[in-house]
């Protein structure tokens, strides 16, 4: 696919409200661009803490499916053996800012108080994500769910962030397939961002910014129930977002079914991302509401995953202004990853 006669562009994302520049690498096609990065086996996987087994060298262990299991669990949450925010901190009831001594300056400090969790997504050390079938990965999904639930019951806690590092270079400490979860007594700037951009182009069209988004020559997949896009505006080169066809502001409102064709459609991603890209670091975050917000945020407000594969380093201008240079014109890369097709497995 040539690209040497499109001129760059630079877009806004209507979700986000960040600009980005699509300059297309004039020396490479996009299909020729791969994952340079290449995982090296453990020398010892038999010491891994998060494998069947081992399950005593972990941190506190919060549940497991299945709830009964022993040795045969299929997915496990535990306590973060090195966590951002400490469980153990007291946090006044009404959230009190405490500032600092030089407080007229506007500088705000909280106390640490937190939540950070580890979810094990397979008890088998060389299982990935993309490797469980579609009600494997549903079980982890599920999870997710769960967890949430439970930390919607703590009254200070604000948002949550459910992630995931897959590979060293996308931030991964441990090889063993896993995610986590970070529960604030905060908002995230990013996450304000977010919905004051969707309370706005709900107020200029009447309309859910992503009930209402671009799939022309957008679309990658879809299901019963969800899309797989490039965004419009993708920040990082095949950027990939996976959105509920239906109108929904918060993840754990997923049910077991929609959970299962999640986990088809996000296997197919994976998958497709791993096939072209040469099996790439990558970064996977559901993006959910806060979970205080009041009815007439509703219509407006909507879930999504996205997913970036790490395939090239930032620079001080993307520091420095927060507009990020993709190479890829998503066009291109929809086009690319919708056309990838799967060996046979049977």
């Amino acid at each position: 696919m040539a690209t040497e006669n499109r001129n760059p562009e630079i877009r806004k994302d209507a979700v986000n409200n960040r600009l980005v520049i699509l300059s297309p690498a004039r020396s490479r096609r996009p299909s020729d661009i791969k994952s340079k990065s290449q995982s090296k086996p453990d020398s010892n996987p038999t010491q891994c803490p998060f494998c069947a087994g081992n399950e005593h060298q972990c941190a506190p262990e919060i549940f497991r499916f299945p709830e009964d299991s022993t040795s045969d669990w299929k997915v496990r949450v535990i306590e973060n053996l090195y966590p951002a925010l400490s469980r153990q901190l007291q946090v006044k009831s009404d959230n009190e800012e405490h500032r600092q001594a030089n407080g007229s300056t506007g500088e705000v400090s909280l106390r640490g108080f937190g939540f950070h969790d580890v979810v094990i997504e397979s008890p088998n050390h060389s299982v990935h994500l993309q490797d469980l079938s579609p009600a494997g990965i549903a079980v982890v999904l599920l999870a997710y769910k769960k967890r949430i639930e439970q930390l919607c019951a703590v009254e200070s806690i604000s948002y949550i962030q459910v992630f995931k590092n897959h590979g060293a270079s996308a931030g991964a400490s441990m090889s063993h397939s896993h995610s986590q979860i970070l529960a604030l007594p905060v908002i995230p700037t990013i996450a304000s961002n977010r919905l004051n951009t969707m309370k706005e182009h709900h107020n200029q069209t009447g309309k859910c910014s992503l009930c209402n988004i671009n799939t022309h020559k957008l679309l990658i997949n879809e299901s019963t129930h969800f899309i797989s896009i490039s965004p419009f505006a993708s920040t990082f080169a095949f950027e990939t977002w996976i959105i509920p066809r239906y109108h929904s502001s918060h993840y754990h409102q997923l049910d077991e079914d929609k959970a299962i064709d999640l986990g088809g459609i996000l296997k197919l991603t994976l998958e497709k991302l791993s096939l072209q890209l040469n099996d790439p670091p990558y970064n996977l975050m559901i993006h959910t509401s806060p979970l205080h917000i009041v009815s007439s945020e509703l219509p407006y407000t909507h879930w999504y995953i996205q997913i970036v594969p790490q395939l090239s380093t930032i620079g001080g201008f993307e520091m420095g202004t927060g507009c990020y240079i993709n190479p890829v014109f998503p066009e291109d890369a929809a086009k690319i990853l919708r056309e990838v097709q799967l060996p046979n497995k049977e």
